[in-house]
């Protein structure tokens, strides 16, 4: 089971930032990643909605015989963690917690905030978790969708993104933090843009690294790393177009070959929600 891949999910290509640093942190390991940019965004959904979607895509992936699954997506670890968690045998982790725990552990002065999409704002998934770290800590949490826009079309270089950046930001003015959450994974991609924004002052913590660094831990602890350095796989799938998919994941990852294939939301939709697993005997 150990040479089996490990699974990600995301709403578009913002998870590849997660697998980005999964090839550095887990070199060995096999990776199979869907990308469901045909219904995104997650973010203004209702959390049941999204809930549905990523169990549909949960079953798509163990199809793919998966030894764990990373939610690399903020929206669908709000919505739907709990849930796969209960539902699957295997390792199941979202982003929230890990980046929560670091956010808390970096800050200097107890005044941190979060970045993501309307979704993961409004379920306060983020408060809840500091909260219960860190009762003292105050968070501000600021919705912007225009970020996973830009990133899905591939402007994350252009300098009208960064202005575009630098006026959403400017909330912080007035709300000032010591330690910024970038709560939605399409957010890496406009690290530079943030940091600059935000000033040199403001540590940004990235879920997705902390993330990577949870699942590594949990695949020592039930001995499913893989020890072998011979051949891995990187299978990519997405719902959207595969050219554009393609091209932005050539540009992040930098992988000499990429095999990216086409899954319909049609074929998606035969999964499902998971049915519940059978409680042990033991």
């Amino acid at each position: 089971m150990t040479s089996q891949p490990i699974g990600f999910l995301d709403s578009g290509v913002g998870g590849l930032t997660v697998v980005k640093e999964a090839l550095k942190q887990l070199p060995n390991e096999s990776i199979v990643f869907l990308g469901d940019q045909a219904r995104l965004p997650y973010g203004p959904r209702p959390t049941e909605e999204v809930a549905h979607f990523v169990q549909q895509i949960a079953g798509f992936l163990l199809d793919q015989h998966i030894k764990a699954l990373v939610l690399a997506c903020n929206t669908a670890t709000a919505a739907a963690l709990p849930i796969l968690q209960a539902k699957l045998s295997i390792p199941v982790v979202g982003v929230i917690d890990s980046g929560s725990q670091t956010a808390v552990k970096v800050s200097t002065g107890q005044h941190i905030g979060v970045i993501a999409t309307e979704g993961t704002i409004k379920s306060h998934a983020y408060q809840r978790a500091i909260s219960k770290l860190s009762p003292a800590v105050s968070i501000e949490g600021l919705a912007c969708p225009d970020f996973v826009t830009m990133v899905e079309a591939g402007k994350y270089h252009d300098a009208k993104t960064a202005q575009v950046v630098a006026d959403q930001l400017q909330y912080f003015k007035t709300h000032p933090v010591d330690t910024l959450i970038l709560g939605c994974t399409h957010f890496p991609l406009l690290t530079d843009f943030i940091q600059q924004a935000m000033g040199p002052e403001v540590t940004l913590v990235d879920s997705g690294v902390e993330t990577v660094s949870v699942i590594k831990q949990l695949l020592f602890d039930q001995q499913l790393l893989n020890m072998d350095h011979g051949t891995k796989t990187r299978q990519f799938y997405t719902t959207g177009d595969v050219d554009s998919f393609t091209a932005i994941a050539k540009d992040w990852l930098q992988l000499p070959q990429l095999n990216v294939k086409h899954v319909p939301v049609e074929q998606l939709m035969t999964y499902g929600d998971l049915p519940t697993k059978e409680p042990s005997n033991a």
